[in-house]
């Protein structure tokens, strides 16, 4: 299971919300490429970056910090948030962007996210975020009558190359993941899954790793700023078995 440092961009910075609220950030870079540098030097082997601004409007909004990212680092980097067209898939892929993760888009635009698994098989993630056991859209503004797992059952034939589960309630608050929730995502999803939310400790980490080899990857941003969590600290941890 690797461990992925967020990027959370908005206004062309770096910042972290609080539950996903646009009012409440905190900034912690104006420079994202550099920001991007430091996860790479610490060990990360993939980044995962997010449009806030784009994840509200519906389009990207930040594209140029996130060209930037992939232009400064060597690893891998996968980007959401906006991302609502295959022109917009495209104009990533070109960029150099290793996977895309579409939120709104696996509700809503069902036609859209064919085309873009079709075209990218297995560089589409889908990104599962949760409100009360339903999915969340639009940047988090709204909440759709869908549960997660009714999406994630629909979705168990497409060529997907992850789920990305993230309990909005948990998003920012460093009181660890939700682990019932993400073992049920786990039980019953066709793909690898990726745990988002809430993420604060190593003993967080272990515990989501325990949930079996189907969780691959874990994203962890606030504590990492914050300095809770130690990137290096992080890994070193998980190597151990």
């Amino acid at each position: 299971m690797v461990v992925i440092p967020a990027i959370d961009v908005k206004d062309g910075r770096c910042v972290r919300l609080r539950q996903g609220d646009m009012t409440e950030e905190t900034v912690y870079s104006d420079d994202v490429a550099s920001m991007a540098r430091r996860w790479e030097k610490a060990g990360a082997r993939i980044i995962h970056l997010v449009d806030l601004n784009g994840a509200v409007e519906g389009e990207p909004k930040n594209f140029q910090q996130i060209e930037a990212v992939r232009q400064a680092v060597g690893i891998e980097i996968q980007v959401g948030g906006g991302i609502r067209n295959l022109a917009t898939v495209r104009r990533y892929v070109q960029a150099g962007v290793s996977r895309i993760v579409l939120g709104t888009s696996a509700l809503t635009a069902r036609a859209f996210l064919d085309e873009a698994c079709r075209e990218f098989p297995r560089r589409i993630l889908l990104g599962l975020d949760a409100r009360g056991g339903k999915v969340a859209l639009k940047g988090w503004t709204s909440t759709s009558e869908t549960t997660a797992l009714d999406l994630l059952k629909e979705l168990s034939g497409y060529p997907l190359g992850a789920v990305i589960y993230t309990d909005i309630a948990r998003d920012g608050m460093l009181d660890g993941p939700n682990l019932p929730a993400l073992a049920e995502i786990t039980a019953y999803s066709a793909f690898p899954v990726i745990a988002s939310g809430g993420i604060s400790r190593i003993e967080d980490l272990k515990a989501v790793r325990s949930l079996g080899p189907q969780v691959v990857g874990a994203i962890v941003g606030k504590a990492l700023y914050d300095g809770k969590l130690d990137y290096g600290a992080a890994v070193a941890a998980l190597a151990q078995r």
